[in-house]
């Protein structure tokens, strides 16, 4: 059986957490930043996780995380 592949595009944007879930960045974050307020800026660099919905579809792409 042929190993699966890691989907490249999530491996970059997805990492696993700690109690199984997975994180992800903020959109809004990469430029046009000068009209943006610093509080909204600040509020941005957190990680978010990503929706209960969304989860399975990243597992699937990440076999081995």
């Amino acid at each position: 059986m042929p190993k699966m592949k890691t989907n490249r595009g999530a491996a970059k944007r997805f990492k696993r957490n700690g109690s199984g879930g997975f994180k992800r960045k903020q959109s809004f974050r990469s430029h046009i930043l000068t009209k943006k307020s610093t509080k909204r800026k600040r509020q941005l660099r957190s990680p978010l996780g990503v929706a209960d919905c969304d989860t399975a579809m990243v597992k699937r792409m990440l076999p081995y995380s």
